[in-house]
């Protein structure tokens, strides 16, 4: 308990040699979760190697920069804002802010650092890409009040964390809108289908606090609603690979992260404690699969 780290943090080890103010301040920005700036910076790998400009490897290190910048600071806004609920669900009891370990004050001056990182990652780009990615602050600014006014705040997630698609495809081109909507689209679906699963591990917690989740609206149907997100996720990245280029075998490459998601559904076990948290962080190589994916459709024959 003293360490004041939460049950799902992958590096217990490297956190807990920290000092305790860079451990809270770690903990706060979620570093010690790398899962979350994953899952926000595949879709910008997405966009990038779609987009048939090669790896760019310059340009996906500034945007892995901005995704485990901004990622953290949303994490410390989003903490911020649920303090007083964080504190009346068991695993988010010991975050930082709502454990009293880090002031509001603190948060908001380490939010703002994590931000001015973002701007520079920001100046990097071409002042159209800027523009988009400023689009999104609005999103972010709502997101923590969504489960208070929906049942569906993973749709709006799935907004805010695949703004990256959108940024890294007007940084290198500005055409092929329709194929870019429908893989939007598809990786909003996704969103929904992975963070359903995220949020199984505090459907108690939740409904008796007034938290709204999918986990909660799809109530027993769980299993057969994420594999109906994911199915739509899939079918919607195969309509933006054929608007983009009209080859049957393009399609091919989306075999194998279509398979992984199917080993998602058919495996998860709403249950098990622990096997909601190892399913959703087995997105990071869905993200990967995808990835190689846009990679293949987007550069074959380059």
């Amino acid at each position: 308990m003293s360490t004041g780290i939460v049950p799902d943090s992958e590096h217990r080890g490297l956190v807990a040699r920290l000092p305790q103010c860079p451990r809270d301040l770690a903990l706060l920005a979620r570093f010690d979760r790398p899962i979350g700036w994953w899952l926000l910076f595949w879709p910008c790998v997405f966009a990038v190697w779609l987009a048939g400009a090669g790896a760019q490897a310059a340009l996906l290190g500034w945007l892995l920069v901005g995704s485990i910048a901004m990622r953290g600071a949303g994490c410390v806004y989003n903490d911020i804002v649920d303090a007083d609920l964080d504190r009346q669900v068991a695993r988010t009891a010991l975050r930082p802010v709502a454990s009293g370990r880090v002031s509001k004050r603190a948060a908001w001056v380490w939010l703002t650092a994590l931000c001015l990182v973002g701007l520079v990652v920001l100046l990097q780009l071409r002042w159209q890409a800027q523009a988009v990615a400023l689009g999104s602050l609005a999103l972010v600014a709502a997101y923590p009040f969504m489960k208070r006014i929906t049942w569906w705040p993973q749709a709006w997630l799935g907004m805010v964390f695949n703004w990256g698609l959108l940024v890294g495809w007007t940084e290198l081109r500005w055409d092929n809108w329709d194929a870019l909507a429908a893989l939007y689209a598809g990786c909003i679906c996704w969103v929904i289908g992975y963070d359903t699963i995220y949020a199984l591990q505090d459907r108690e917690d939740d409904a008796m606090v007034g938290i709204r989740s999918s986990a909660l609206a799809m109530g027993a149907r769980v299993q057969a609603g994420v594999g109906g997100f994911y199915t739509a996720a899939v079918g919607l990245w195969a309509l933006g690979f054929w608007l983009y280029r009209e080859d049957a075998l393009a399609l091919a490459a989306l075999l194998p992260v279509a398979g992984h998601l199917a080993w998602q559904v058919a495996t998860l076990d709403a249950e098990d404690p622990a096997n909601p948290l190892a399913r959703f962080r087995a997105n990071r190589s869905a993200g990967a699969l995808m990835a190689a994916a846009c990679f293949v459709v987007g550069n074959a024959g380059a």
